[in-house]
């Protein structure tokens, strides 16, 4: 199995991924970001960068990596976590083609703008201004298929509880 949790930047993904895989016996974690910022040595564009067109072919390679990674630790027996920031449908679309095979849920944390705001300016690394308008693309996702979790009153761990007490709903390819 295979979970992808996604939101904007900010909203808790990394944290919650990681007690989500840590609730297995066997479990990965995989961050989106870091397979691109931690492998590239020199040459990485984030998301928007110029030229346009080299920043939105690293992130379909970031993703082509990670889904590579997770479908290698799923063969293995592993409960795979990824989370990334999936806001449309294509960078969904995406993962759903490169992992044929595996059962996948789709989690969104989607805490209200204010709350992501607070949340970080308690952290060390700082991302709100600079991607607060990713919020915008995601609430024009109607219909994003799996769990959309509004986590604005709710801290990780009742978060994790949440997800896998509504398990199924998650479940967006078997």
């Amino acid at each position: 199995m295979i979970t992808i949790v996604s939101g904007i930047p900010g909203a808790g993904k990394t944290t919650v991924s990681r007690l989500l895989a840590d609730g297995w016996p066997r479990s990965v974690h995989l961050e989106g970001d870091r397979i691109g910022a931690e492998f590239i040595v020199r040459g990485l564009l984030q998301p928007g960068d110029e030229p346009v067109e080299e920043s939105e072919a690293q992130l379909v390679l970031r993703r082509r990596n990670t889904a590579l990674l997770a479908d290698s630790f799923g063969s293995a027996g592993f409960e795979v976590v990824v989370d990334d920031v999936i806001l449309w449908p294509g960078g969904l679309r995406l993962y759903l083609d490169l992992l044929p095979s595996r059962p996948i849920r789709f989690v969104v944390l989607a805490p209200q703008l204010d709350v992501v705001a607070q949340r970080d300016a308690g952290r060390s690394k700082h991302v709100f201004e600079q991607w607060r308008h990713l919020n915008d693309q995601l609430l024009r996702w109607t219909d994003q298929p799996g769990l959309r979790l509004d986590t604005s009153g709710l801290n990780a761990e009742t978060t994790v509880r949440i997800i896998r007490q509504r398990w199924d709903e998650a479940l967006i390819a078997s």
